[in-house]
C-alpha cells in the first residue's frame, strides 16, 4: 500500500486517470442510461462549460506568483450576459459578428488582468478577486434578472453530430485545444512554464516576463469566453449568477488534475480530467439522491485534498538552493 501512495505521489495524473474510472463505473452502476444514446449528448453538454473553466484556469497557475484565476467563472458569465442583453437588443446577435467580439472581451478580460499582475506586480489572487467583483456587478447591470432569448445561432449549436451522438458544443473544447497546440508548438507554453518555475531566472535568460504573463491570462480569458458560449448553448438564456459556479470548480479541477497551484509544472490534461471527475462526483451525488446543497462543500473538500496530495512532490522538485543576487 506505501509502495503505492508514494507512486501515485510521483504521477499525480495516475491518481486522476484512476479516479475518472473509479466514479465512472459507480455511475453506470447507479445510472446505467447514463451513457446511453439517449442522455449522452446532453451530458456532454453539460460537461464542456466545467472543461473549459479548468482549461480557462491552467494558463494563469502555470504563470506562477499564486497565479489562481477567481475571475474566471464572472468572465464566462458575463459573455452570457453581453450575448443575451447586449448584443442581441442591439442587433448584433449574428454569429459572425457575435462570436468575435465575444471570444474579443474574454481576451480582453484576462489581458487586463494580466497586464495589473505584470507591469505593477499586484498578487494574482487579489487582481482577479476584484475582477470577479466587477464583473458580477456589470454582469447585474447589463441584465439585473435572467432572461430568456438567444440568437438562431445558440440554438443550432445545441444540436449534434453523428445522428445526435456528438453535440456540437463539443467544437469549442476543439477550439480551446486547437489553440493551446498553436501556443505549445510556438514555444509559448514552455516560456509560460519558464516564467512559473523561477521568473527571475527566466528574465536574465531573455524570457520576456511581462508579456508572457499577459499571454497567459488573455488565453486564460479566450478559453473563459469559449466556455461563455457553450454555457450560453446550455441554459438557452441570459443568466448573470450562472457563471459564478464554476470558479470554484475550475480552481479543483487543476488542483486534482495534478497541476501545482505555485506554477511552473503541469498539463492541460490532467485539469480537463479532473474537471471530468468533479462532473462525475456532482452526477453520482444526483443519482444518489444527495441534495444539490452539498456540491460546494464537495467541491472544496476535493480542493483541500488534491493540494495535500501534490504538496510533497512540488516540495521535492522545488527545493532547490536558490542564488542570492549579489
Amino acid at each position: 500500500m506505501s509502495e503505492w501512495l508514494v507512486r501515485a505521489r510521483r504521477s499525480p495524473m495516475a491518481i486522476v486517470v484512476g479516479l475518472v474510472l473509479v466514479l465512472l463505473v459507480v455511475n453506470l452502476a447507479i445510472t446505467p442510461e447514463m451513457l446511453g444514446p439517449g442522455q449522452l449528448p446532453g451530458t456532454v453538454k453539460l460537461l464542456v462549460p466545467s472543461v473549459l473553466a479548468a482549461m480557462a484556469s491552467v494558463p494563469s497557475v502555470m504563470s506562477g506568483r499564486g497565479g489562481i484565476d477567481l475571475s474566471v467563472g464572472p468572465a464566462l458569465g458575463l459573455v452570457n450576459v453581453f450575448l443575451v442583453g447586449l448584443l442581441l437588443p442591439y442587433g448584433l446577435g449574428d454569429a459572425l459578428v457575435a462570436i468575435p467580439l465575444l471570444l474579443a472581451l474574454g481576451s480582453v478580460i484576462g489581458l487586463v488582468n494580466g497586464l495589473l499582475v505584470a507591469r505593477l506586480r499586484l498578487q494574482p489572487v487579489v487582481v482577479t478577486l476584484g475582477g470577479y467583483l466587477v464583473f458580477s456587478g456589470v454582469a447585474l447591470v447589463v441584465l439585473p434578472q435572467p432572461a430568456s432569448g438567444v440568437p438562431s445561432w445558440i440554438g443550432t449549436l445545441s444540436g449534434a453530430w453523428l445522428g445526435g451522438f456528438l453535440p456540437l458544443p463539443v467544437v469549442f473544447v476543439l477550439v480551446a485545444v486547437a489553440v493551446w497546440l498553436v501556443l505549445r508548438r510556438l514555444g509559448a507554453v514552455n516560456l509560460i512554464l519558464a516564467t512559473g518555475s523561477e521568473d527571475r531566472a527566466a528574465f536574465t535568460s531573455g524570457v520576456r516576463v511581462p508579456r508572457v504573463l499577459c499571454l497567459a491570462y488573455a488565453t486564460g480569458g479566450f478559453f473563459a469566453a469559449l466556455a461563455g458560449l457553450a454555457l450560453t448553448v446550455l441554459i438557452a438564456s441570459g443568466d448573470p449568477a450562472a457563471g459564478r459556479q464554476y470558479t470554484l470548480a475550475a480552481i479543483a479541477a487543476v488542483a486534482l488534475g495534478g497541476n501545482p497551484l505555485s506554477g511552473g509544472r503541469g498539463t492541460m490534461t490532467g485539469p480537463v480530467l479532473g474537471a471530468v471527475a468533479l462532473f462525475l462526483i456532482q452526477t453520482l451525488l444526483s443519482g444518489a439522491r444527495v441534495s444539490s446543497l452539498w456540491i460546494q462543500v464537495v467541491y472544496g473538500l476535493v480542493l483541500l485534498g488534491a493540494i495535500c496530495l501534490n504538496s510533497s512532490v512540488g516540495s521535492r522538485l522545488t527545493a532547490r538552493p536558490v542564488e542570492v543576487p549579489r
